[in-house]
């Protein structure tokens, strides 16, 4: 019987699983094995969730921290390849009448615009990682890794193996 419910993701009440909170549950339309897809990269796009997101905070406060609360209207923003495509997507946004994602632009750069910042501002993230050139090279391969994961594409074990390493390397990178 546990060997059914595996198999074709339906619950016979043997196996005791932590039940998550989840609405896809409600789309019983959708094939087991796509269901049993979405649940392993949902662990994956986690990982990449908290990393973007924790590097945004960290470009936040470091940059402010040097700078002051006015650093994204400072020189140190690049008008041509992080301001203006930030408030492209701000405006693509705002002009679909969606719910904007956040009040701080930060929060419109891509992975790579994020490294961008980074490297461009070395004298400020020096003394934060141990090379400029890891910082590139780590941060090209998540931006590599992060497209499938980003674009609902399913990725293998040796993909995602890639990422558990990249990740750590990521903060091992961190004086």
């Amino acid at each position: 019987m546990s060997r059914i419910e595996n198999e074709y993701g339906v619950r016979l009440g043997v196996l005791k699983k932590e039940e998550k909170n989840r609405k896809l549950s409600e789309y019983e339309q959708f094939e087991p094995d796509m269901r049993r897809e979405a649940a392993r990269m949902s662990e994956i796009y986690e990982v990449f969730h908290c990393l973007e997101n924790s590097i945004r905070r960290l470009v936040r406060e470091t940059m402010a921290e040097a700078h002051g609360a006015d650093w994204w209207d400072s020189e140190r923003v690049d008008k041509k390849r992080i301001h203006e495509p930030v408030e492209v997507r701000r405006k693509k946004e705002l002009d679909n009448g969606v719910t904007l994602r956040s009040d701080e632009l930060i929060d419109y750069t891509t992975f790579g615009e994020l490294a961008q910042l980074i490297t461009d501002n070395w004298d400020i993230f020096a003394p934060i990682f141990s090379s400029k050139t890891a910082v590139s090279k780590i941060t090209n391969q998540l931006n590599l890794l992060r497209g499938p994961i980003a674009h609902c594409n399913v990725t293998d074990e040796m993909e995602q193996e890639r990422l558990n390493l990249a990740v750590k390397s990521w903060f091992k990178l961190m004086s």
